[in-house]
């Protein structure tokens, strides 16, 4: 794009970060609005797959990631005492790793860096409040009372996304799964030098993850109410009441949780935007547009993708409606894909009834999603 946009970005999460990185290299004017105080990234750590990495790559930082993470390539499945039941390499897009966990905090530090140094600005404790779409730009009033206009307004805001209700009012709202995620950070044993998938078949499934040398965590998922919430004071303790089948390596990470401060508990949701991603220049990216369940640790990466290709989209193309017009035919399609392929392992994994076409993706599997998904996006 030969004339440089004016773009507002809200949301400082993952993606967000990473277009107003990709933008601001190429010369754009970017600000991005953070509700927040800081990046201070909730949770405990993420998996970045090969094709995310990719996607740092391409930023500038996929050593910053590397150096804050711990790299990992074989994904191996145990039983409930720990014993190796199969070890499965993980494919890899290009020369990046197979796979880096890394603490979210700190990936949250490394793509602030990267988007001020890049020229981007971050507002923090600012919101949206006023928006007005012309057709030739947005006018925009944020929280703190400045106004400004704008070439184009992205939302990376997250599943509760408050700009995908300003576009579309309550038609699209996060659908609880009925399934919850239970995760807490540890020392890292010696030998989870990968994820070890411990799988006691539709009871239970924990998942060890490496995050860097020093520190590992804990998932597992398990049905819940839509109204439960972990005791305050006994969070620690109902994780392990859910995890008593299983002795080995997450009976002993499970010993080293001794409080319920360090449990963090989600429930897992997802929706769906299924009319156009844009309405003019206001368009919706990551989990704002198609938020996944975690289970084939895609979320993460489906964003950063987004954020890569309008960034190259746009940069293609002089026409903004024309450049999302390419963007959401590249995208979605990917999107929907991984949306449902994690839908189905979780309905596999809980015992759930799955429909014809989930059956057809479940042939598919999570080691061939994995395949899938490192081929060019």
């Amino acid at each position: 794009m030969a004339t440089p946009l004016r773009v507002l970005i809200h949301g400082g999460g993952i993606g967000g970060l990473t277009l107003a990185t990709a933008l601001a290299r190429h010369g754009h004017t970017v600000e991005v609005a953070e509700l927040r105080d800081e990046l201070d990234a909730l949770g405990v750590g993420i998996i970045q797959p090969s094709n995310a990495l990719h996607v740092m790559r391409e930023i500038g930082v996929l050593d910053d990631c590397l150096k804050a993470g711990f790299e990992w390539e074989v994904l191996t499945i145990a039983d409930p005492a720990g014993n190796t039941l199969a070890e499965i390499p993980q494919p890899r897009m290009g020369d990046a790793p197979s796979n880096n966990g890394i603490p979210r905090p700190a990936l949250a530090q490394v793509l602030g860096a990267a988007a001020t140094s890049a020229g981007a600005t971050i507002r923090f404790g600012t919101t949206i409040t006023e928006l007005s779409d012309d057709g030739e730009g947005v006018d925009v009033v944020l929280s703190d009372g400045s106004a400004g206009r704008w070439d184009l307004v992205v939302g990376f805001d997250g599943i509760g996304s408050p700009l995908r209700t300003r576009l579309y009012g309550d038609r699209y709202v996060p659908e609880y799964t009925g399934f919850a995620n239970w995760r807490v950070t540890m020392p890292r044993q010696e030998q989870v030098r990968g994820v070890v998938m411990g799988t006691a078949g539709q009871a239970a499934k924990a998942l060890l993850t490496p995050i860097t040398d020093e520190l590992m965590y804990l998932g597992a998922v398990f049905a819940e109410s839509e109204d439960f919430r972990p005791d305050a004071e006994k969070a620690h303790e109902q994780l392990k009441e859910r995890l008593a089948m299983f002795s080995g390596p997450v009976a002993e990470a499970l010993a080293a949780v001794t409080g319920p401060e360090a449990v963090v508990y989600s429930r897992i949701s997802q929706v769906t935007v299924e009319e156009p991603w844009h309405v003019g220049r206001v368009v919706l990216a990551g989990d704002a547009a198609h938020a996944s369940t975690p289970h084939i640790a895609q979320g993460a990466a489906m964003a950063v993708e987004d954020a890569l290709v309008l960034a190259e989209s746009l940069e293609a193309d002089a026409d903004v409606a024309a450049a999302l017009d390419t963007w959401e035919a590249r995208r979605r399609p990917r999107a929907m894909w991984v949306q449902a392929m994690s839908r189905a392992v979780l309905k596999q994994e809980t015992g759930g009834e799955t429909t014809p076409e989930e059956d057809e993706l479940l042939k598919v599997g999570i080691p061939g999603a994995a395949h899938v998904l490192v081929q060019p996006y």
